[in-house]
C-alpha cells in the first residue's frame, strides 16, 4: 500500500441520511467530498442493521441529519457515532451552495448533508439526547398543549353553534368550556326547557349542580331573559342532538387533559431536576414541567448563556451590511422552547418585582408585549440556566438585581 494510500484509508469519512415516508436515503462521502456509496434503505431492522454495517465498513465518524430523534437517531447513538442535526431550514438554503436550481431531492440532500458535515463539523454540535425521564416528560407536556388546542377549538364551534341556536347559554358563565356551563346546557339544552326556568328553579339547580360562582342566580336568570331566543320546538329539539355532541367531545377531552395533568404531575416529582424549575415564581406544575421537558437536562447542549436564550428565540438576530445595522425577530428557532419560556417570563412579572420592573422599562421604551416578555424571557434564561448548571434551586434571596431593586424601594419609602 502506497503512502497516499495509507494516508486516505486513515482519512475521517462522513455520511448523510435523508428521511422520506417509506425509506431513507444514505450517502457516505470521503474526506475530499467524494462519494463513497449511496444506498436507499427501509424503516426495519434488516434497514438500521444494514445502515451502522455501512457506517461501520466506511468508517464513518459522522453522521448529518434532519431529525433529531427517531428509530434512526437512536440506533445511530447506541452504536456511539457522532450524530449532526442540520434542520431542513437550513439545508434548503444549503442546496445553492451545490447548484443554482436548489431543488430538493433525497439522494442529493444526503450528500448535501454529508458534505456539510464534513466541511462545517467546527461549527456544528453534536446531538445529546435527554434522559428518557425528560423525553417522556415534554411527550406528555406537549400532548397535552395538543389536547388543549383541540379543546379551545371545540369550545369555539360549541359557542358558534349556541349563538344561533341557544343565544342566553352563550355568555352566561365564564368560560362556555367551564364544569358548570357543560352541566347547565346537558341539563337545558333548548329555548324551551329555558323558558320554565324561574329565579327560584334556576337557584335550585345550581345549588344541586355545586355552583361555586359568586354570581347572584337572579343575575344569571336576568342574562337568560335579556338575551335573545333561540330555537323552538321540534327544530330546536333536533339542534340539541349537536349541541350534546360538542358537550360530549369536551367531556372525552377534558378528561384526557386531567389524565395528562396527573402523569405529569407524576412524571415530574420524580424528577432529579424537579426543584430547579419548580422554585421559580409562578412556575406551578405543568408550566414547570414544560420548561423542563423544553429545555431538556443535557447540560453540554447550551455552553453558553447566549446559546440557549437564541434557540429560545429570545435574542434578536442582528444583520449588519455597510453602514447598515438591522436588529430584527429571530425566526430559526425552537419554537416550543420559547413558548415554554414566554409562557412563564410572561406571567412571572405577577409573582416577582425584578420581572415586572424589567418588563415596564421594555414597554417604557416603546415595546409592545410580545417583545417585552421576550426580553423578560432572556434575562430569566441566565438566571434558569445557572440554577441549571449548578443544581440550585432559585432563591429570590440570592437573586442581586431583585435584592438591589427591593433596597431601593424601602429606600424610597424610607
Amino acid at each position: 500500500m502506497s503512502l497516499t494510500d495509507t494516508t486516505n484509508s486513515t482519512r475521517a469519512n462522513s455520511a448523510g441520511v435523508d428521511w422520506a415516508k417509506d425509506d431513507y436515503a444514505v450517502c457516505v462521502i470521503d474526506a475530499d467530498g467524494e462519494p463513497l456509496e449511496r444506498a436507499t434503505l427501509k424503516y426495519t431492522k434488516t434497514g438500521l442493521r444494514r445502515l451502522i454495517d455501512l457506517l461501520d465498513r466506511h468508517h464513518v465518524d459522522a453522521i448529518g441529519i434532519e431529525r433529531p430523534d427517531g428509530p434512526i437517531v437512536d440506533a445511530l447513538l447506541t452504536a456511539e457515532q457522532a450524530v449532526y442535526v442540520i434542520p431542513p431550514s437550513q439545508v434548503k438554503a444549503l442546496r445553492r451552495r451545490y447548484g443554482s436550481a436548489g431543488n430538493k431531492n433525497d439522494r442529493f440532500d444526503a450528500y448535501v448533508l454529508a458534505d456539510t458535515v464534513r466541511t462545517d463539523r467546527r461549527r456544528l454540535t453534536p446531538l445529546m439526547l435527554d434522559s428518557e425521564p425528560t423525553t417522556a416528560l415534554r411527550k406528555l407536556c406537549r400532548a397535552r398543549k395538543d389536547l388543549v388546542a383541540h379543546r379551545i377549538a371545540v369550545a369555539n364551534q360549541l359557542r358558534a353553534h349556541l349563538a344561533t341556536t341557544l343565544p342566553a347559554a352563550v355568555d352566561l358563565f365564564d368560560a362556555i368550556d367551564s364544569p358548570i356551563s357543560r352541566q347547565f346546557l346537558t341539563r337545558f339544552t333548548t329555548q324551551d326547557a329555558l323558558d320554565r326556568l324561574t329565579p327560584a328553579r334556576l337557584a335550585a339547580w345550581l345549588k344541586s349542580a355545586r355552583y361555586c360562582g359568586r354570581t347572584d342566580p337572579a343575575v344569571l336568570h336576568q342574562r337568560i331573559t335579556a338575551a335573545p331566543r333561540g330555537a323552538t320546538g321540534d327544530y330546536a329539539r333536533t339542534l340539541a342532538t349537536i349541541t350534546r355532541a360538542y358537550l360530549a367531545a369536551l367531556a372525552t377531552i377534558t378528561a384526557q387533559i386531567d389524565a395528562l395533568n396527573q402523569q405529569i404531575t407524576e412524571n415530574l416529582d420524580l424528577h432529579p431536576d424537579r426543584d430547579i424549575l419548580t422554585s421559580l415564581p409562578r412556575s406551578g406544575t405543568v408550566r414547570a414541567a414544560r420548561l423542563l421537558a423544553e429545555i431538556g437536562d443535557a447540560r453540554g447542549r447550551f455552553p453558553t448563556p447566549a446559546s440557549l436564550a437564541c434557540l429560545a428565540g429570545v435574542a434578536p438576530s442582528t444583520r449588519q451590511s455597510g453602514k447598515v445595522t438591522i436588529v430584527a425577530f429571530r425566526w430559526a428557532i425552537d419554537k416550543q422552547l420559547r413558548d415554554a419560556v414566554c409562557d412563564f417570563a410572561g406571567d412571572s412579572r405577577h409573582a416577582n418585582p425584578w420581572a415586572a420592573d424589567l418588563y415596564r422599562q421594555a414597554r417604557a421604551k416603546g415595546h409592545d408585549h410580545p417583545h417585552a416578555v421576550r426580553i423578560l424571557a432572556r434575562a430569566w434564561l441566565g438566571i434558569i440556566r445557572k440554577c441549571w448548571t449548578t443544581n440550585t434551586p432559585y432563591d429570590p434571596a440570592l437573586h442581586g438585581a431583585l435584592q438591589r431593586l427591593l433596597n431601593q424601594d424601602q429606600q424610597a419609602v424610607a
